[in-house]
């Protein structure tokens, strides 16, 4: 058994402190700080004691407490709600490239669409005294939320938009997406469609699923007979594997699948591959959000296209106008969504 107490084996070494290279140094606290911060008020000599005994203990000054101190903050966190979805990992890349551009650091956090996961982030940021935090919020209640913009930290909604003025936000028409899926399955000839769906909690399932309800009034027809609507507990492969399995096992006529987005999608085809049926001749698939594989399927998949390393620049841009000199006032920003078809939706036979 490995030890974790001590000073033995299997202890990570306690980090330097600037005491630490204080007396390593044989100085006082304040001339290591004036080496660190106002090298010009030391003497050569003393500054190049004070530099080796920090090389010799491999001391590391903590920046986030400087930029405090200096008024400087450059860090700014962003809580996504799953960053194994490649959909978040393009956002999160154009996070970074905005920030990247104005010098400043992103530290990131998956809440895995768990509200006290959200919470611990939230709370760790706010002691780390972050610029300010993009959120994809993991709940509809953004109550929490607006308290800690008043309490003056930045926030701005990511991938959901604002329902109030006090807040900004980024985000795309999902009800105009839904319903550009549903429509186009609709144009094929599909009159009895599946839509493979996430829990009611998270704002994106609920818009989808309205717009496809729109999409098929818009027709004519009656939702409640034309859409078979299947909930999943988790919106990744395994999610649109479960549900797929329970669509199949229904018996229920449907001739095409709406998925609430591509990681669904993924999984959705996979199962229907598995029970021998073809894509898109036994089961027309659509999925959401366009993420980088799915052109790139044995059978391309269909899907709404979202801007997402657009979202993530637009989001930090917004953050860092209202965080500098003449905030710029809040703003909700909302994208229009596009479809793209390829080879998994087909006409009803």
């Amino acid at each position: 058994m490995v030890t974790t107490s001590g000073r033995g084996p299997g202890r990570s070494p306690r980090r330097s402190s600037i005491s630490d290279v204080a007396h390593e140094a044989g100085v006082s606290l304040g001339t290591v700080s004036n080496v660190l911060n106002r090298p010009e008020r030391v003497s050569p000599a003393t500054r190049e004691k004070v530099l080796l005994a920090i090389e010799a203990l491999s001391f590391v000054p903590n920046g986030s407490a400087r930029q405090l101190r200096a008024g400087t903050i450059t860090t700014v966190g962003a809580i996504l709600l799953d960053i194994a979805n490649p959909f978040f990992t393009e956002v999160a890349r154009g996070i970074e490239d905005r920030l990247g551009q104005a010098n400043h650091t992103l530290m990131l956090a998956s809440s895995d669409e768990d509200l006290e996961r959200e919470a611990r982030y939230l709370r760790l940021f706010e002691e780390h005294g972050v610029l300010g935090i993009l959120v994809t919020p993991a709940g509809p209640d953004i109550d929490h939320l607006i308290e800690l913009h008043r309490r003056g930290i930045e926030i701005v909604l990511l991938d959901r938009t604002s329902p109030v003025a006090e807040l900004s936000s980024v985000a795309v028409d999902d009800v105009a997406g839904a319903a550009l899926a549903v429509d186009h399955l609709l144009s094929l000839g599909h009159r009895r469609i599946a839509l493979i769906n996430g829990p009611p909690t998270i704002r994106q399932c609920v818009d989808r699923r309205a717009g496809m309800v729109r999409a098929l009034a818009g027709a004519g027809l009656d939702p409640d007979d034309a859409m078979i609507e299947i909930t999943v507990s988790a919106l990744n492969a395994e999610g649109g594997e479960a549900g797929v399995t329970e669509l199949l096992a229904g018996r229920t006529g449907s001739t095409a699948v709406f998925c609430v987005n591509d990681l669904t999608a993924l999984g959705a085809m996979r199962t229907l591959r598995a029970h021998g049926l073809e894509i898109p001749g036994d089961m027309a698939v659509v999925g959401y959000d366009d993420v980088n594989f799915a052109s790139m399927l044995a059978t391309p998949l269909t899907s709404v296209r979202q801007p997402q390393r657009r979202l993530g620049h637009v989001a930090a841009d917004l953050l860092l106008r209202a965080s500098g000199r003449g905030a710029a006032p809040p703003q909700q920003i909302e994208f229009q969504p596009e479809l793209v078809i390829r080879a998994s939706s087909g006409p009803h036979r």
